[in-house]
């Protein structure tokens, strides 16, 4: 086993909670890879694409023996059946070409309920059938802005495809076998944070990233 890329999630619990996310993730790109990150002695940041030009991460309690690997999602989620260490093979670091937020930085903009997203989910949802194609939902769409939220001296505008994504990967808690916004507690909410560079949603499951005024920039070769 290489010692050096290796993950270990001992807890039952967090083995779900990983397991859980990276199934979502699967479910929107079969091929999808997984950013792993180390975030102190005890943390690790999982991140995905989300398909939105969003990014998705969930953070767990977990072992590294990287600092930040690329794999294979499907290969790391099967790992996750039992509560042995997971060899992680082969990087496929070539395969992430985005660039990730940063760590801090972010400025906590306001508070918005989560079903409000919700119903703004299910209307661009309608919308996307109406007028999308083949191809999925039209960028027209996808760029609008659906909501504009402000504070702390700040304005920012939140497109439709980062609701997309957040709803996409089930960040906010719902009963029932379908997302209604009236079974979402009327408590539950989303914190809306930004940096100079970035938007960022933080739901209770997990949180989505956006580079403000376009999509995610691409690092050099």
């Amino acid at each position: 086993m290489a010692e050096q890329r290796v993950l270990h999630v001992s807890d039952p619990a967090e083995r779900e909670n990983l397991a859980t996310f990276l199934t979502r993730a699967v479910r929107l790109d079969q091929a999808a890879v997984v950013r792993l990150r180390r975030r102190g002695e005890r943390y690790l940041s999982a991140w995905v694409a989300t398909g939105f030009e969003a990014l998705a991460v969930r953070t767990v309690v977990a072992e590294l023996g990287v600092d930040d690997v690329t794999v294979a999602a499907d290969l790391v989620l099967a790992g996750l059946t039992t509560s042995s260490p997971i060899d992680l093979g082969y990087s496929m670091d070539s395969a992430w070409r985005g660039a990730l937020p940063p760590a801090d930085g972010f400025a906590h903009i306001d508070d918005v309920p989560a079903r409000t997203l919700v119903d703004l989910a299910e209307q661009g949802a309608r919308l996307a059938k109406e007028h999308g194609s083949g191809h999925g939902p039209p960028a027209s769409l996808l760029d609008q802005t659906v909501l504009t939220v402000s504070g702390a001296d700040t304005q920012v505008q939140v497109p439709m495809r980062v609701v997309f994504a957040l709803t996409a990967m089930d960040f906010i808690p719902y009963s029932g076998e379908k997302v209604d916004p009236c079974r979402i507690p009327p408590a539950e909410i989303v914190r809306v944070r930004a940096s100079r560079t970035w938007l960022r949603l933080d739901a209770r499951y997990g949180s989505v990233a956006r580079r403000l005024g376009g999509g995610i920039p691409l690092l050099p070769r």
